[in-house]
C-alpha cells in the first residue's frame, strides 16, 4: 500500500508541474530586472578641454543630491538611474558652475549624454 501511495504522489507531481508552469509562465524563473538609465559626459573649458570638477547629479522625488569628481579629462557617469524619476544635473569647476539640465522621466532614453562647458566670468 505503501508503494502505490509513492506512485500516485509521483504521478500527480508530473502532472501538476507541466501544468503550474503552464499557467503561470514566470514560475519558477528569475525576475529580469527593471532598466535603468545611464547619464554620462564631459566638463570642458571655454576652450572645449576637458577640466577636473564635479557634477551633481539630484533626484528630484526624494531631494538627495550625489556628486561624482570627473576624471583629469572631464568625464563623469551616472549609471543605475530609475527611469520614472526626473533628475537636475549641473556641473561645478574652477569657482565656475553651469546652468542646470533636467534628465526627465519622459524621456525613455536608457543613455542619455550631457556636456558642460564652463566659461570664465569678466
Amino acid at each position: 500500500m505503501n508503494r502505490a501511495r509513492r506512485k500516485l504522489l509521483l504521478l500527480a507531481v508530473t502532472v501538476a508541474v507541466p501544468v503550474v508552469h503552464a499557467q503561470f509562465p514566470g514560475f519558477g524563473k528569475k525576475k529580469q530586472e527593471d532598466p535603468t538609465r545611464t547619464v554620462k559626459g564631459q566638463v570642458m573649458d571655454e576652450n572645449e578641454e576637458g577640466i577636473r570638477g564635479i557634477v551633481q547629479l539630484k533626484n528630484l522625488r526624494t531631494q538627495e543630491t550625489k556628486s561624482f569628481h570627473t576624471n583629469d579629462n572631464g568625464n563623469y557617469q551616472f549609471q543605475g538611474l530609475d527611469l520614472n524619476i526626473d533628475y537636475e544635473l549641473r556641473a561645478l569647476a574652477e569657482g565656475h558652475q553651469s546652468k542646470t539640465r533636467t534628465v526627465s522621466s519622459f524621456d525613455s532614453r536608457t543613455e542619455l549624454i550631457y556636456n558642460f562647458e564652463l566659461k570664465a566670468s569678466n
